[in-house]
């Protein structure tokens, strides 16, 4: 299968332009940035593209062994840098992906110039004095519900994900789109994003990194985003109105001025 297939890649804005790859959170896909990401194509090469297993992604492609860790999925943001000749990337990443960009620019410094990281978090279970938002019983709980009946879970979490209470579309977009997803894949990917412990690979990271910080966010709490810029030399922290885990939905025109007063 090609490249373009296998992530369901979509390229936009300026061809000679500093290339931006965009990278969706979990039970996401590139539509996630579509208030966002065209906000650059007057001056920017724009890369969006689908994990294996998410969108229009080629589910032929997923290989328990590969993503059985975040690595997999950063190997795959590599593959797409080398396969398109991306150099000096501007990487925006949300939610998992964020990290996900952190450990492919730790594996390959030079191809990156910037990450954007959207509501990062390094870890997710809380231990000793570090805060990760859930404690493991917590999280366990979570994946079982989960496993049992992905479609039920999806439409309760989905809404609490997305904050916003008074904007009940918000949350009912995030349910349809996780409902949307391969269901096998996702629990896969669930368990991969939040057993995950990335805290240090934090101190490895020499690329520059704006972090945007939501406010009121149960998956990434404030706590989680100054552990990461305090973690990572020559990071950036911006705490944003926006509230939720999702701003690139909730609050597009905060999220792009945000990053191009970064950029």
């Amino acid at each position: 299968m090609s490249l373009i297939q296998k992530f369901a890649i979509n390229e936009a804005g300026r061809p000679d332009g500093q290339p931006m790859l965009f990278a969706h959170g979990f039970g996401c896909d590139q539509n996630m940035w579509r208030f966002v990401a065209p906000e650059f194509a007057g001056s920017h090469r724009l890369v969006l593209f689908d994990h294996v297993g998410a969108g229009r992604s080629d589910l032929r492609a997923y290989d328990d062994r590969r993503y059985a860790s975040l690595d997999g999925y950063a190997s795959d943001v590599l593959e797409i840098v080398h396969g398109l000749d991306l150099h000096d990337v501007i990487f925006v990443g949300h939610s998992v992906s964020a990290m996900i960009g952190v450990l492919a620019a730790v594996r390959e410094p030079d191809r990156f110039s910037k990450l954007v990281l959207v509501g990062p978090s390094p870890c997710y279970i809380d231990d000793g004095d570090y805060v990760g938002g859930f404690g493991r019983a917590d999280i366990e709980a979570m994946l079982e519900s989960l496993d049992s009946n992905y479609l039920g879970w999806s439409r309760a979490m989905a809404p609490v994900i997305a904050g916003n209470a008074e904007r009940p579309e918000l949350g009912q977009e995030l349910t349809d789109s996780f409902c949307a997803t391969d269901p096998d894949i996702a629990r896969k990917f669930a368990r991969v994003t939040f057993l995950s412990d990335n805290r240090a690979d934090l101190a490895k990271l020499r690329t520059p990194a704006l972090i945007l910080q939501c406010t009121d966010d149960v998956i990434a709490p404030s706590a989680v985003g100054a552990y990461v810029h305090e973690h990572l030399a020559g990071s950036t922290l911006v705490a944003m109105n926006a509230t939720g885990h999702c701003p690139n939905l909730s609050a597009p025109a905060e999220t792009v001025a945000a990053i191009k007063a970064y950029l």
